[in-house]
């Protein structure tokens, strides 16, 4: 009889530490919120010249973004955001006003691997896109996802 409860016992445990499937759908940006304050306009006058003048940037061929200020700006002039549960997450340009942000309205839903890391992203007008992060597998099935 002993022996039939620790059987049992391993049994139930066992099945509750099983993984089951996550069901994800790209986020409502209403209730997403900025993380990081955006660089100061000095700050980034101040990185580019530091990063674009590195030697060893320019011999390793790592400044395509160097060639103007703008295109330098535009790659370092964005903030954290993340969604209002803090599962998925984005880099926004500051050129965007917040409330326009959290007016965009999902376009698209897409899995992407990247090493050993599977990548749940959410598309936005304008370029935006939120990122769920696991090293699970993902499967998307319409406008919602299940993942490991």
């Amino acid at each position: 009889m002993n022996q039939f409860r620790t059987l049992l016992a391993v049994l139930l445990v066992s099945s509750s530490l099983t993984a089951s499937a996550a069901t994800l759908v790209c986020p409502d940006l209403s209730g997403a919120a900025q993380i990081n304050a955006c660089p100061m306009e000095e700050e980034l006058k101040y990185t580019y010249n530091g990063f674009c003048s590195d030697a060893a940037k320019a011999y390793a061929n790592q400044t395509d973004s160097c060639l103007r200020y703008e295109d330098y700006r535009a790659m370092k002039n964005v903030a954290l955001w993340e969604s209002k549960d803090g599962v998925f997450d984005a880099y926004v340009s500051c050129d965007k006003p917040a409330a326009e942000v959290k007016m965009l309205r999902s376009t698209g839903m897409k899995v992407e691997k990247q090493g050993k890391l599977t990548k749940l992203v959410c598309s936005y007008p304008g370029g935006v896109t939120f990122t769920y992060r696991t090293k699970g597998a993902c499967r998307v099935d319409g406008v919602q996802a299940s993942c490991d």
